[in-house]
């Protein structure tokens, strides 16, 4: 986020703090994908924040402008709860968009998991996409975890053997990769429904948290697969890939934002910032905002 942290950070280069700032930090905020609502919260967060602490250093309400995202993006900060479950594993359905990185993030995800010691098992319920249960098994290979996949199976099907699978064999975890599709493919959309109703059917609590991936350079776009999919499945958590590349990463206030209307925000769990296994990593409000103003 390079490219926009150092937009809003120029905002502050040889300036005095007046309504002209206020002004440019208000284009620079939106041009980095807050959103509009977000970013009005923001600019008055600030103006109390300068207000209160009587600065007069334009570099000093930068210092707070970074505070006042933090505070924000706090609540979105939590750690994915695995294990809570006193009988049976930790079911993770996994939805997003075809191109999301969805499949790639939960070959990580599993690495991470299997580092922190929780036992993996695998649903390849991607029958939608071509190679998907390929690609998923190559991850597979590479954590050395089990799959369960079928050929042509149907997805509820797979999500179901996988779920009494993972129950039978003692896995602490199973993570479900569903097909990639658009909120506004509403067949689609029911059949993501389908395999939620099937996983209750094999464990009534299941499936005990619903990830959505979303891709860090869709912007304002990601804020509406947050919410088409919540409205679907009821979404108890998020992970932003791809923050390594060109994504302004601004969206995650309008997330905020938006969770706090809500009643209840998603949390992202983690972030995505490179190709490496490891660079799936915990969501940090702080580092976040340290690294959109540069």
């Amino acid at each position: 986020m390079r490219k926009t942290g150092s937009s809003i950070g120029s905002v502050f280069i040889g300036t005095q703090i007046d309504e002209a700032l206020y002004e440019d930090l208000e284009a620079a905020l939106l041009q980095a994908d807050t959103g509009v609502q977000a970013t009005q919260f923001l600019l008055d967060d600030l103006r109390r924040r300068v207000k209160s602490s009587k600065t007069t250093d334009p570099a000093a309400v930068k210092g707070l402008l970074a505070q006042a995202l933090a505070d924000l993006l706090q609540p979105l900060q939590q750690a994915l709860p695995i294990g809570a479950q006193a009988d049976g594993p930790t079911v993770l359905m996994i939805a997003g968009v075809n191109g999301a990185g969805k499949t790639t993030t939960i070959g990580k995800l599993t690495w991470h998991l299997s580092h922190a010691g929780a036992s993996v098992l695998l649903a390849a319920a991607d029958t939608f996409r071509a190679a998907a249960r390929e690609q998923l098994g190559v991850w597979a290979t590479r954590n050395t975890v089990e799959i369960i996949s079928q050929q042509g199976g149907d997805p509820a099907a797979v999500s179901f053997d996988a779920v009494t699978a993972g129950r039978a064999r003692g896995r602490d975890v199973v993570l479900i990769d569903t097909a990639g599709r658009l909120p506004t493919q509403l067949h689609l959309m029911e059949e993501l429904k389908k395999i939620k109703r099937v996983i209750q059917k094999a464990d009534p609590s299941a499936p005990h948290q619903v990830l959505l991936v979303i891709d860090g350079n869709t912007g304002q776009n990601a804020l509406a697969q947050v919410k088409a999919f919540d409205a679907a499945l009821g979404l108890t958590g998020l992970v932003v890939t791809k923050l390594d590349g060109t994504a302004k990463g601004g969206v995650l206030a309008a997330i905020a934002i938006w969770g706090r209307e809500r009643g209840a925000v998603v949390p992202v769990y983690f972030i995505g910032v490179g190709e490496q296994l490891e660079d799936l990593q915990p969501f940090d409000a702080q580092e976040f905002a340290s690294a959109l103003l540069a």
